[in-house]
């Protein structure tokens, strides 16, 4: 695995258990886990740039990338791969630094072109089977938090890059 610099997520079962759940007023609700939302912090404090495309669009989302400070937000996104391509041309990458997390067929066309492909546990085994990291936790209940530490542990910071944080070590990211 490349040095990764920008994690993309999925929303609907990455983020999310990818059930949706519609109220009588029509709003819909989305449950986020706050494990994934730590690893998120993780991944930015380590200098990893993260990323949200997904093809639906829903203010909770909206809500949830501000707060977790997601850096790019794509939302009602059709051909995610397009996407991408745009965002690491404009960030000077290339895909080889890219991690994507999926669950469905319709992220095959980033996962098969990434640096590095993972899914929640409960991907679709058609995707499953395309990815170099299989989480053990399914998604919206920590597997996002999983493949981000996967990634982190791939350096030898890592120990150093937990005990920064917890101490609340300010990182001066090049």
């Amino acid at each position: 695995m490349k040095n990764i610099k920008l994690i993309v997520f999925d929303v609907d079962g990455v983020l999310t258990d990818g059930k949706l759940y519609i109220g009588s007023d029509g709003h819909e609700y989305k449950a986020f886990h706050t494990q994934d939302g730590m690893g998120i912090s993780l991944a930015h404090y380590a200098g990893i740039k993260t990323a949200i495309i997904t093809g639906r669009t829903s203010e909770a989302v909206a809500k949830r990338a501000k707060e977790l400070k997601i850096n790019y937000v794509f939302q009602g996104i059709h051909h995610k791969l397009e996407v991408l391509q745009q965002m690491i041309s404009e960030m000077k990458i290339s895909l080889d630094e890219v991690c994507y997390v999926g669950d469905d067929i319709n992220d095959l066309p980033i996962l098969k072109v990434c640096g590095f492909g993972a899914v929640p546990n409960n991907a679709v085994p058609l995707v499953r089977e395309q990815v170099q990291f299989v989480s053990q936790h399914n998604g919206g209940e920590g597997a996002v938090r999983d493949i981000i530490e996967h990634i982190l542990q791939q350096s030898n910071e890592y120990p150093t890059l937990i005990e920064d944080f917890l101490n609340g070590k300010v990182r001066v990211i090049q």
